[in-house]
């Protein structure tokens, strides 16, 4: 399999999936601006969206968007308890995860990203983050992860939203449940594995 990503866009959340799991891999880092590959492809050959992460197949098969992905990889290796069993409730809960940090908090980062947003928008959207953060440090303060059942890949998709929170003064501090949750998580070697190959990737 290959995953292309770009250190630390949203890509990281199948990043961290994917060393959680031991699956092999090879990783194309993509300059999203230029929407270039490593070496040199047009990555809109590869996804025509523009954007990471995309993971390849041995076969060549290409899937996009993050939710899809991690679910997809967490399948291929269920012994790890990353997502629930299909078609049982706690896989639903977790669904309701990834859908809810998809839309409520990956996507109300955007904006905060753009040097044009007026700043009255910015504000805006800082206090729907705060909101949205707040229901899920009610979550945290009583369990360990999102799920009752411990570390899922929704919990690597939460964990990669919450890493852009200083570069667009998002302040998290108002809920210390949150503060444990990122020390936990960067306690499990497959995220500081990935959190290490990412910042050599940067450098790159």
């Amino acid at each position: 399999m290959k995953l292309y990503f770009s250190p630390g866009a949203c890509s990281l959340s199948p990043h961290i999936v994917l060393n959680e799991l031991g699956l092999p891999h090879d990783l194309v880092q993509v300059d999203l601006r230029g929407k270039r590959t490593a070496d040199g492809r047009d990555f809109r050959t590869v996804n025509p969206k523009g954007y990471v992460p995309v993971l390849e197949l041995d076969d060549g098969t290409v899937l996009t968007e993050g939710p899809a992905i991690v679910q997809y990889l967490a399948d291929r290796k269920p012994e790890a308890g990353l997502a629930p069993a299909n078609g049982t409730l706690p896989r639903y809960r977790l669904q309701e995860w990834l859908n809810f940090i998809s839309t409520e908090l990956h996507k109300q980062f955007s904006p905060l990203f753009n040097p044009a947003t007026p700043t009255e928008v910015a504000a805006m959207q800082k206090a729907r983050l705060a909101d949205r953060f707040a229901l899920v440090a009610q979550t945290l303060d009583r369990q360990d992860y999102l799920l009752p059942e411990g570390f899922s890949v929704a919990d690597a998709y939460l964990y990669t939203v919450m890493t852009w929170a200083p570069a667009v003064a998002v302040d998290l501090s108002p809920w210390p449940a949150l503060a444990r949750y990122k020390t936990r998580v960067e306690a499990r070697p497959g995220v500081a594995a990935t959190l290490a190959a990412e910042r050599e990737a940067k450098k790159s």
